[in-house]
């Protein structure tokens, strides 16, 4: 019709996350972040708390289990629990092998934790470390604002045979029995998260986007990466590991690869052997995934 104007564009639903402390808290609605740095602002305003006491986060889990964290990727659906600092202690080490048994990640704002121990290792023999501990010091020297290969690093340079210390943070867990709560009512840490194929990309020094959850081949790139990160640095990021199969996606050779990675990555200074090593794991996954 004549004069008419033309329908206006839809504009795109607000983004609301609902969060939680993992060890107890009313539901908090959290919104505007563009990064983790700022996501941890806003779960600490809502409840009043600094940014800096929150350790870690978990998406639809108030357990510390690491198979939930807070990445660099959240669903659209997603439940964000929020896991503060409770007792520190600290732990007397002796390294008598040239690994300690650590896998070591960071909470991307400052906090490097203890992401898994491996059993029989030095420290899986001391009852006093859990999975889930931030590592705030090595022989009171404070750790604190360094990245998870960092910390990793200087775990791995320790001399043999001479005692270290560690001073450890280990998560609140004043509410374990939050799951345990009456069977009629769904508690935010049993409920169904929706399946949506949406998330929220949350990259260092970059604004959050909304983008399609990865591909089959995508997921099982980043994983495989992931082990291989394990393996040879003694670390887990799944966020590193994205970016590593991104980064393939560009290039037709392990050697262009390694020339990427070096220009995107060059604070990892990654080996040769482990660069060759990623590639073929790519690869392999996206032959797997046709």
């Amino acid at each position: 019709m004549d004069g008419a104007e033309p329908p206006a564009a839809r504009a795109r639903p607000r983004l609301v996350f609902r969060t939680q402390l993992a060890h107890g808290s009313p539901t908090g609605r959290i919104e505007g972040f563009t990064n983790v740095r700022e996501l941890y602002a806003k779960i600490a305003e809502a409840f009043g708390i600094a940014p800096t006491e929150i350790l870690f986060c978990t998406l639809n889990s108030h357990k510390v289990d690491m198979q939930k964290l807070l990445g660099g990727q959240i669903g659209l659906e997603d439940f964000i629990f929020a896991h503060v600092r409770g007792e520190t202690k600290e732990v007397e080490v002796t390294k008598t092998e040239d690994a300690l048994g650590l896998t070591i990640t960071d909470n991307g704002a400052g906090y490097a934790f203890i992401k898994r121990i491996k059993e029989g290792s030095i420290i899986n023999r001391i009852e006093a470390v859990h999975v889930g501990d931030s590592i705030e010091a090595i022989n009171d020297h404070s750790i604190v604002g360094c990245r998870h290969y960092e910390v990793a690093r200087m775990l791995r340079e320790l001399p043999k045979a001479q005692p270290f210390t560690l001073r450890l943070v280990q998560p609140k867990r004043a509410f374990d029995m939050i799951g345990q709560r009456s069977r009629g009512g769904k508690c935010p840490a049993d409920a169904k998260v929706s399946s949506g194929r949406e998330t929220l990309r949350l990259r260092p020094g970059a604004t959050a986007t909304v983008e399609d959850a990865p591909s089959a081949f995508e997921a099982e790139a980043a994983r495989r990466v992931d082990d291989l990160l394990e393996s040879y640095m003694g670390i887990r990021d799944p966020e590193l590991a994205t970016t590593m199969v991104d980064t393939s996606k560009e290039t037709a050779s392990v050697q262009e690869f390694a020339r990427c990675l070096d220009s995107v990555l060059g604070e990892f200074a990654f080996p040769d052997e482990f660069v060759v090593e990623v590639w073929a794991a790519i690869g392999e996954s996206r032959e797997a995934c046709g």
